[in-house]
């Protein structure tokens, strides 16, 4: 029986476990994948309090390892459902069950994709959604990235500095990301950019990715751009399904619930990404890491 669970490893998880352990909490982090979340896979950050410039592993590792001293114990499994006992709630994984008398929901977010034929087959295969991860393969070789935002812009710097071209293919007018990534992108002379353009499907050959087909939404003209892989940086989407029983979901999947990082369900707080609010970034999770712990704590400490 721990004090509280915290389903989810990235910046909100690790946050809420530091203050729970801090305030004297046995306290089990539950991660299915890489430590770090979302943000290991930016690979300068320069928005973070204290931190000129940081990679997204670097922070990772630096949160991970405040709270290993601080006592945080770490699971690394699925959570497949979470059920409700009143006193206590039980954490079901794929291989084992856990009890705590609070959880913190810090589950975050996946990469959302595009939805065309053949792409699932072609993730890891052409498909990648990581420059720091995969930039590497695409050395001196043509690649294309999907998105107009920050993380697409990010991706884009980091391809340009191997890749030999890179093209970058968003469905507005412009980039909806930070101006001085745009104007760094700007001086890439390997780096062209299509707007107005959305990708209708891909162009295959013996099950490699060969490039991908384009449309223009404002002229309608279509067109082939070859490449040999592709970066998709279009958002991110919750999966908070399995616990919709137990915290209610706004109409995009997000939990709902406010700044208190409550929900209707007594002992069950929500934090980070997979929360219905307007900005997401590292700081932001961070803070509702914090929030959520503390308010888990309270729960306990009044019971």
């Amino acid at each position: 029986m721990y004090d509280i669970i915290i389903v989810g490893g990235g910046p909100a998880g690790i946050s809420a476990g530091i203050y729970a352990c801090r305030a004297g909490k046995s306290t089990l982090v539950i991660e299915r994948g890489a430590l770090g979340g979302q943000m290991t896979y930016s690979p300068k950050i320069e928005n973070y309090p204290a931190k000129l410039s940081v990679s997204g592993n670097e922070l990772a590792e630096a949160m991970t390892d405040q709270l290993i001293q601080l006592g945080g114990e770490f699971e690394f499994d699925a959570v497949t459902r979470i059920e409700n006992n009143g006193e206590y709630k039980t954490v079901f994984t794929h291989d084992n069950e856990f009890s705590a008398r609070a959880v913190i929901l810090a589950n975050g977010v996946k990469h959302r994709m595009l939805g065309l034929e053949g792409e699932e087959e072609l993730v890891g295969s052409g498909i990648s959604f990581c420059a720091v991860c995969d930039g590497a393969f695409y050395r001196d070789r043509d690649v294309a990235v999907i998105g107009g935002g920050n993380s697409a812009m990010q991706e884009a710097l980091l391809l340009s500095e191997g890749c030999r071209s890179v093209t970058v293919v968003q469905n507005l007018s412009g980039f909806t990301g930070e101006r001085k990534l745009a104007e760094s992108l700007e001086t890439k002379k390997n780096v062209s950019a299509l707007f107005d353009t959305v990708v209708e499907g891909f162009v295959t050959s013996d099950g490699n990715l060969k490039g991908i087909e384009v449309k223009n939404t404002a002229t309608g003209e279509k067109r082939t751009v070859v490449c040999s892989g592709v970066f998709v940086a279009i958002g991110l989407v919750p999966e908070n399904g399995a616990f919709e029983a137990l915290v209610p979901l706004d109409a995009r999947g997000y939990y709902a619930s406010d700044e208190d990082c409550t929900t209707p369900t007594p002992g069950i707080f929500v934090a980070g990404d997979c929360r219905a609010k307007k900005i997401r970034q590292i700081t932001t999770a961070v803070a509702d890491g914090a929030v959520a712990a503390l308010a888990a704590c309270a729960y306990i400490d009044n019971k």
